[in-house]
């Protein structure tokens, strides 16, 4: 099995870099993971699904059926309960037209500019789809927390500058091992993930509970 982990390789069904990067250090070393476009395929890939699990579904599938090899898809969303659950699955699309991440944001604050913060309740909630063989499996996270009323931090992409998560690590100086248990603390400095240390997001994103959890999902085939 060690040996077979060591040279694993997944293509992960995503054009963005950031995430890429991220899902590499979520998973450790023992997996090889590339984009759609380093393996020759350069088609937008579907998703047209009406939840996180369909459209992760999908994605997954398509690469499946183009590429032939072992894959997995991620489709996150932000959910914002006085937006009745919205942006949803239009979180990268939130700003109509052909917009930047920058400007979904900016739609976001001002839609919730005159929200009192106990009612700015939300999650980031992410579904992935691992499929390996002849096996598809999914798995689910969910992050707890907050809209901000403004930008804070540098780090991170997409709504990182305005999440204000419930709960943050307590080692946030310290990068996250795999297979590490973190112990979390309430976020009462009010920390937007754009401002944790990127072990530290990732110790407690959505994506990266999925990840962990197809970590040891794989691990565990025999």
């Amino acid at each position: 099995m060690i040996g077979y982990l060591c040279c694993m390789k997944l293509i992960f069904a995503t054009a963005n870099l950031h995430k890429l990067q991220e899902a590499s250090e979520i998973l450790g070393p023992g997996f090889e993971l590339s984009t759609p476009a380093a393996n020759g395929l350069t088609d937008e890939i579907p998703e047209t699904g009406n939840t996180l699990e369909a459209n992760s579904l999908q994605k997954a599938s398509f690469i499946r059926e183009r590429l032939g090899a072992d894959c997995f898809a991620d489709d996150s969303g932000l959910e914002v309960d006085f937006l009745d659950g919205a942006p949803g699955v239009y979180t990268a699309r939130y700003a109509a037209g052909d917009v930047r991440f920058k400007d979904n944001l900016e739609k976001l604050l001002f839609v919730m500019k005159d929200v009192p913060w106990e009612k700015r309740t939300a999650r980031f909630r992410a579904v992935v789809t691992l499929i390996i063989g002849n096996e598809v499996k999914q798995f689910e996270g969910v992050l707890e927390g907050r809209i901000g009323t403004e930008r804070k931090g540098q780090g991170g992409f997409g709504y990182d500058p305005i999440f204000i998560p419930n709960e943050i690590p307590d080692l946030l100086g310290n990068d996250v091992m795999p297979g590490e248990t973190w112990h979390l603390v309430p976020n009462t400095a009010g920390l937007a993930n754009a401002e944790l240390p990127e072990g530290g997001k990732n110790a407690i994103s959505h994506r990266g509970q999925c990840m962990r959890a197809m970590a040891e999902y794989l691990k565990s085939r025999k």
